[in-house]
């Protein structure tokens, strides 16, 4: 896998319109979930959030019994794969480790297909996800969780230090983002001559607790963005960098592939731009009046209340 360059893109999601508007999505019924489920080889699931739905557990073992290649793929950087797999198992789902694509993952990913130095270090704005992927990937972390106590210092003597090994900066959700984390990834990028951009993804916000939206990855990205002047690498969805990945794992046809997820933005747009059938679930941010509102120019193919929906209508 090291020898093969993948690029990342950052696709503009306006630029989408003419495509993603061509037809209305499709309420899924009997007749349309049986010949889906007929079509498709693998379900590509979004797992961003922390709350397990009701059915899940029992829609995902029908799929499984039923021979399709089950896939989790979140933009959320927090965590790395190994502690999403404890977390599914915390929540009683059997998922391996291999079958869940995360952002961070991608972005260790991104430095090791095109053949980031190993001498080099890379500077994370984020949290412990980033790291560890980053650490298991063979490369050498510098910030994430270490820095959140750190602080800038204003005095008119004094100079921030960074390191000048320093070649690549992962900008992700960060909680305990700062000043000092700001200036010392602006400084990199800045100075360290060739030092990459990278961004884990642009969600702009997210459902961090179960009552309201947060601010996400996006702003923190922006941040970096303004004090640079530069756009960064966007490894996670919609970007089909970890398409790359899935494509070249479970030897898959993207057309016999099916995203499902709950953001018009990411999930949605990440299933249409590798080519993959998409099922819009109404269970997190997307609501029906978003979905139908005349200016949403992203329309999956088939949207549905919640995913166990699957499984009543296909009477398993």
């Amino acid at each position: 896998m090291e020898q093969v360059s993948m690029e990342a893109t950052n696709p503009n999601p306006s630029s989408m319109s003419g495509v993603a508007a061509a037809s209305a999505a499709e309420l899924l019924c009997c007749a349309n979930a049986r010949a889906l489920l007929d079509s498709v080889d693998a379900f590509l699931f979004d797992c961003d959030g922390d709350k397990l739905i009701d059915g899940v557990p029992q829609t995902l073992d029908m799929l499984r019994s039923k021979g399709k290649k089950l896939v989790f793929v979140t933009n959320n950087s927090t965590k790395s794969r190994i502690q999403y797999a404890n977390k599914f198992q915390s929540l009683g789902l059997s998922v391996n480790q291999d079958e869940i694509f995360s952002s961070s993952f991608a972005a260790a990913m991104y430095l090791k297909v095109n053949q980031f130095p190993p001498h080099k270090k890379v500077y994370v704005i984020g949290g412990e996800g980033i790291v560890q992927e980053l650490q298991l990937a063979g490369f050498t972390a510098l910030g994430g969780p270490e820095d959140a106590e750190k602080r800038a210092q204003w005095k008119s003597n004094c100079l921030f230090e960074h390191d000048k090994y320093v070649g690549a900066v992962v900008v992700g959700l960060d909680p305990d983002i700062n000043y000092y984390k700001l200036q010392y990834a602006t400084l990199c990028i800045r100075e360290n001559p060739g030092c990459l951009f990278i961004a884990t993804n642009r969600d702009s916000v997210g459902h961090m607790t179960d009552l309201q939206e947060w601010p996400g990855a996006g702003c923190m990205v922006a941040a970096v963005c303004g004090s640079t002047e530069q756009e960064p690498i966007v490894v996670g969805k919609p970007s089909t960098f970890m398409m790359d990945f899935l494509l070249q794992k479970f030897n898959v046809s993207t057309s016999r592939m099916c995203m499902v997820g709950d953001r018009l933005d990411t999930d949605i747009l990440f299933g249409q731009n590798a080519g993959c059938k998409t099922l819009l679930v109404l269970s997190g941010v997307t609501t029906q009046s978003t979905l139908d509102d005349p200016s949403n120019s992203i329309k999956p193919d088939y949207y549905t209340n919640k995913v166990s929906d699957i499984l009543s209508l296909l009477g398993e």
